[in-house]
């Protein structure tokens, strides 16, 4: 057999960095938790025609062949792999709504699948986190303050570093396009949301190219996009201007809230920034983008919005709001720079050391007495030199030796990492707390 290669875009993490994620899943669902958000978990294929109705290209979605073959689906009953988690969501609440209590808050940690161009942090293959909220008919406007704090508060507990959350409204954006004469507000959003990529020279010839925008417009569109604070300033800086219309002063009033809330409760979090559009079509209110500090020229890790039409069947209405947490987009980011490490390679707390092969039984109901009290203990492979077994427990980082008492001896207990030994109670020693779990912190490094 030849050596298998790698496919590019789907990362495989070794145990430790597999551990992080684990740990980094486990503090984003107790926080969502916490604020009341329900777990949920929906397929992974979708119909083809759902996934593609609200603004994303076709060349982002794996079509699935052999299930739309031996189904006999095709055209627009073809079956994709879902490339986010608010499309299938929205779908589950129309099947599900008469079984779900409205306002619904649900949470979604899943793979997805994306056919873009594999780098550094973004895959075509990746673990994301979502927090949505929808409910029946309309949805209160506090919702668009709230969930970028909870965001805020489940990755403040983590030893990444801080987030920025540049947060804009589209109704501001639409109104503020109509007053200036421009019929086509999503024309004018998805070039201003390659603004970053391409820069203002491109974007005005975008803008005109697909927007039919005149140098003036176009002038404006991109003066609107350097507006950005931290504070409710930015209101008189867009009114400064001069377009007037009823939509962009809604906007206005919804995305100041938004700042004021995140000003109060978690100051240096959020900022208003006039040129986060979000390309999807789908949303219809607030929007955000957010950005590891240190790391912005990677772009977003975090990102979502409000959607009042996603979720709507005949007179069937479920406006919702969510953000998306790249969780692989982070760790990827992190992992490169080498800025996360994780205090062992395995789970085990406790070794315990082999005397003899015929001592395995015994050792056996230590490692499982050890268990049952919630401590992660392995029996040592071999019966080797007691050395020897300290040092495989070192390489790996395991922190305690258990040594099993001889002709009536009592049990001792080593930790490897101060060499202090002492009799141990089975029924009653515990390691200090930070040690029963792997501890991942972070490492301070410059980022190139």
């Amino acid at each position: 057999m030849t050596r298998p290669r790698p496919i590019s875009g789907f990362p495989e993490w070794l145990p430790p960095q597999r551990m992080i994620e684990q740990q980094l899943v486990d503090r984003l669902r107790a926080a969502f938790e916490c604020h009341g958000f329900a777990p949920l978990e929906t397929r992974a294929v979708e119909p083809l025609d759902q996934l593609l109705r609200k603004g994303e290209t076709s060349k982002e979605v794996y079509v699935l062949r052999r299930l739309q073959a031996e189904s006999g689906e095709s055209g627009d009953e073809a079956l994709g792999l879902h490339f986010d988690l608010t499309v299938p969501f929205a779908r589950f609440v129309l099947e599900n709504a008469g079984r779900l209590q409205f306002p619904f808050r649900r949470y979604q940690i899943q793979k997805v699948w994306r056919g873009e161009r594999p780098q550094e942090g973004r895959y075509r293959e990746f673990l994301q986190a979502d927090i949505d909220i929808v409910d029946r008919g309309t949805l209160p406007a506090h919702y668009e303050a709230e969930l970028p704090l909870v965001v805020g508060e489940a990755l403040a507990g983590l030893p990444i570093p801080p987030i920025l959350i540049r947060a804009n409204n589209r109704k501001l954006c639409e109104g503020f396009y109509r007053g200036l004469g421009l019929d086509d507000p999503p024309a004018v959003l998805r070039a201003v949301d390659k603004l970053d990529k391409i820069g203002p020279v491109r974007v005005a010839t975008q803008l005109a190219a697909t927007a039919g925008a005149s140098e003036a417009q176009a002038k404006a569109c991109l003066g609107l996009a350097e507006i950005s604070a931290g504070d409710g300033s930015f209101v008189e800086a867009v009114r400064a201007l001069g377009v007037e219309h009823p939509l962009l002063e809604e906007g206005l009033g919804e995305l100041a809230s938004v700042v004021d809330t995140a000003r109060e409760h978690a100051a240096g979090l959020l900022v208003a920034d006039l040129r986060i559009a979000r390309g999807l079509d789908y949303y219809t209110g607030t929007v955000y983008e957010a950005q590891l500090r240190g790391y912005e020229r990677f772009g977003a890790v975090c990102a979502g919005g409000r959607y009042d039409n996603l979720a709507t069947a005949g007179d069937d209405r479920y406006p919702g709001i969510g953000l998306s947490i790249g969780i692989s987009r982070i760790l990827g980011l992190l992992f490169g720079a080498g800025a996360l490490s994780i205090s062992r390679q395995v789970p085990t707390c406790v070794l315990v050391a082999l005397p003899a092969e015929d001592q395995r039984p015994v050792c056996l109901r230590v490692a499982s007495a050890l268990r049952r009290r919630g401590i992660a203990a392995e029996v040592s492979p071999s019966a080797a030199k007691y050395g020897k077994q300290i040092r495989a427990a070192a390489r790996v980082g395991i922190p305690f030796v258990w040594f099993p008492g001889q002709d009536g001896a009592a049990d001792e207990v080593k930790d490897i990492r101060s060499g202090a030994q002492d009799t141990a109670d089975l029924a009653t020693w515990s390691p200090p707390v930070a040690d029963l779990r792997p501890t991942v912190t972070a490492v301070t490094k410059e980022i190139k």
